[in-house]
């Protein structure tokens, strides 16, 4: 049954009905990646979205609660890393509160201007914030794209209905 404006309470939908009805919106896997000098940190996100070409401006959300976000604030430039078909064990580990991420397995390499950046991935943007917005109990990050690239043969993870699932070959 669809709801109208005029029956739907003025707070909204339930939390669990909004996380019900994202889950079978399909969505693309990345990871963000920063250090803001206390050493690398990173989350899954899957709220990645471009939101101008001129100039290249990308959007993500975090929660204002999440242990990365102190992280995320004070960075000054952050790596979205593409997570390839076979990664879904690294999407798991960096939506994993509590652990050493970076820590092996996890592989990785510093770009030359500092930021962390994950080895087999499918592509990358390296983004320096220009604007925080806070948004509900999220922050939404607005980044120009500084670099990037692109693995053309690389296979994108994607995350639906709660659970992750690799793009097939074409």
């Amino acid at each position: 049954m669809t709801s109208t404006a005029s029956s739907r309470p003025a707070t909204g939908i339930a939390p669990e009905r909004f996380k019900q009805v994202f889950r079978r919106h399909p969505a693309g896997v990345v990871v963000v990646t920063v250090d803001c000098g206390r050493g690398p940190a990173g989350f899954t996100a899957t709220s990645l979205t471009s939101l101008s070409l001129t100039p290249p401006l990308v959007s993500f959300g975090i929660s204002a609660t999440a242990s990365c976000w102190p992280h995320v604030a004070r960075a000054a430039g952050a790596v979205v890393n593409f997570l390839a078909a076979e990664q879904e064990d690294v999407a798991r580990r960096f939506a994993t509160s509590g652990i050493d991420r970076f820590g092996a397995p996890t592989r990785w390499h510093r770009l030359p201007q500092g930021e962390p950046v994950l080895d087999e991935v499918t592509g990358w943007l390296r983004v320096r914030p220009v604007q925080i917005v806070p948004a509900g109990d999220h922050r939404i990050v607005v980044a120009r794209v500084e670099e990037s690239w692109l693995d053309d043969g690389g296979r994108p993870l994607l995350f639906h209905d709660g659970t992750y699932h690799p793009v097939p070959s074409a």
